[in-house]
């Protein structure tokens, strides 16, 4: 699956990190664009998935109904991580205070990236090789 492949290699990047230079500016402001580059993939995943599964969330569902969905369907779901990475996502868009985006960027350091991770595994784990099947 295309949709799986693609989150999967952009977790990677994101996944590293931690081991990069966090005190320089541009490399935050990379971390947070990742953040947010993985956000869109994973919903966007997550609504394939649902299709997958015959959600009808899966056809016609917003993001926020996205997340709500999945959550319903997967006990992999941490309904409130999400949630606060749709209000954080929608933070970094529309605020330029440093010390908000420090905020996210430690969520994202400690919270976020390993819920991708869990995420990503918890799919794998689920689907296997139907995945390649999928559209």
């Amino acid at each position: 699956m295309k949709k799986f492949d693609n989150f999967c290699a952009n977790l990677d990047v994101l996944a590293r990190a931690p081991q990069q230079d966090l005190s320089n500016e541009f490399v935050q402001s990379g971390v947070i664009d990742k953040f947010a580059l993985q956000f869109e993939l994973s919903w966007k995943l997550l609504k394939a998935l649902l299709q997958y599964e015959g959600d009808p969330l899966g056809s016609t569902g917003s993001l926020r109904e996205v997340i709500k969905g999945a959550y319903r369907c997967y006990d992999f779901i941490d309904e409130n991580v999400w949630l606060d990475m749709l209000h954080d996502r929608n933070t970094i868009e529309h605020t330029y205070d440093a010390e908000e985006l420090s905020r996210v960027l430690r969520r994202v350091l400690g919270e976020y990236i390993p819920a991708f991770q869990a995420l990503r595994d918890a799919i794998a784990a689920r689907y296997g090789d139907a995945l390649d099947g999928m559209a």
